[in-house]
């Protein structure tokens, strides 16, 4: 994000009934399940719905066993998939199952003590970014905290009755306007959200901007806010019956909302030796910490792998010229600090443990849970140090 000028930037978000995120979610119960059972689980699961119709895929090696079908019909459940006047049921769904044992050609390169490297390798070659800004309390870009908090709201006011009409799915588009690097006020705001046809539209608009818009936005709102609700008149048919699912296909809505680099891989359903996952939790751990100590005001860490090798073969401090001190010395302290390694990276963050699923809605950064380990600030003091 451009800091120099006036500008406009914009994140979205999309609720965890979007089809998308319904994939993500089963994905991650799926791992969460077997990681319960078995603390070396290697996982890759993939899941696609539609019409009536869920399929988990992918590859795994595990001592576990995962009853998928009651896996995902809880998922659904807990989501809120459980009228058949959805179109989408927990309990009618059809669920087909087809995994496989994970490649030896891979699993030799990351186990320790196998292949050519003694220390467990990468599980893929790839890049990771982690990001971090003073602009918000969750030293998170401010709209895609905005975009998270509108579909969580949305989620709240369906299950706790306050509108009982919504449904599952739903999305969330916040536009701000800065001001050399100050967030001024919210240009626009759009809200999609899923219903029971007896609503009509300008009840809707009306509970939404009052329930829903108003008490997450109120603050950035002015008379010259555009504010969109369900824009094509009508959203009665929504989830996997309406636009196919799959894992993975969110990865910016996960991450922070377009702001910064993203390296292309997902999260969901990977164990934790697939660096994808966990580099990506150890970039934004490095790069909130930086920010956190008062060594920059944004930062963006990316790291990069080799399949088999433990060692990252590179990594970057980018503070976008917000930096206290030189850049070279943040990236010294990075590695006098932090484990980057994906042995160190697990252990450090204590990612061997079922708590993914919870992270597959909503967004994984920026997040007041104790369970998210990378986004604790416990190394502020030892940066602050030098």
């Amino acid at each position: 994000m451009r800091s120099e000028t006036r500008h406009f930037f914009t994140s979205e978000s999309v609720t965890e009934g979007h089809p998308d995120k319904v994939c993500d979610q089963i994905s991650d119960a799926v791992y969460d399940e077997m990681v319960t059972q078995d603390k070396e689980a290697h996982a890759g699961v993939e899941c696609f719905a539609t019409t009536g119709l869920v399929l988990v895929g992918g590859e795994a090696k595990t001592s576990a066993y995962v009853n998928i079908q009651e896996v995902v019909r809880n998922t659904l459940k807990e989501i809120g998939y459980d009228k058949s006047e959805y179109g989408f049921c927990c309990d009618d769904v059809g669920v087909i199952v087809t995994l496989h044992e994970q490649s030896p050609d891979i699993a030799q390169g990351v186990e320790a003590d196998k292949g050519e490297h003694k220390e467990q390798g990468a599980g893929d070659q790839g890049l990771m970014f982690g990001y971090a800004t003073d602009e918000t309390p969750e030293l998170m870009p401010l709209t895609v905290v905005l975009a998270h908090k509108l579909t969580k709201k949305l989620s709240e006011v369906r299950k706790d009755g306050t509108l009982s009409y919504l449904r599952p799915d739903g999305k969330s588009q916040v536009t701000i306007e800065f001001d050399n690097g100050k967030a001024l006020r919210a240009e626009a705001i759009v809200l999609a959200a899923h219903h029971a046809e007896e609503i009509t539209l300008e009840q809707l608009r009306k509970d939404l901007k009052k329930h829903v818009i108003e008490p997450i936005c109120g603050k950035w709102i002015d008379d010259k806010t555009k504010i969109f609700i369900n824009e094509t008149g009508r959203f009665v048919l929504g989830g996997p019956p309406a636009d196919a699912g799959l894992t993975g296909r969110k990865i910016i809505v996960d991450t922070y909302g377009g702001v910064g680099a993203h390296g292309g891989g997902c999260f969901s359903g990977k164990d934790p030796s697939k660096v994808d996952r966990s580099a990506s939790y150890m970039a934004r751990h490095i790069a909130k910490n930086i920010v956190a100590a008062g060594l920059a005001k944004r930062c963006e860490v990316q790291l990069a792998y080799s399949i088999g090798v433990a060692e990252p073969v590179g990594l970057l401090v980018n503070t976008y010229g917000t930096n206290s001190i030189p850049e070279d010395k943040i990236v010294a302290l990075v590695k006098e600090h932090f484990p980057l390694t994906p042995a160190g990276i697990i252990k450090a963050l204590d990612l061997k443990r079922p708590i993914y699923k919870k992270t597959a809605a909503y967004g994984h950064f920026g997040r007041d849970d104790p369970d998210f380990t990378w986004e604790k600030t416990d190394k502020v003091e030892a940066l602050k140090k030098g």
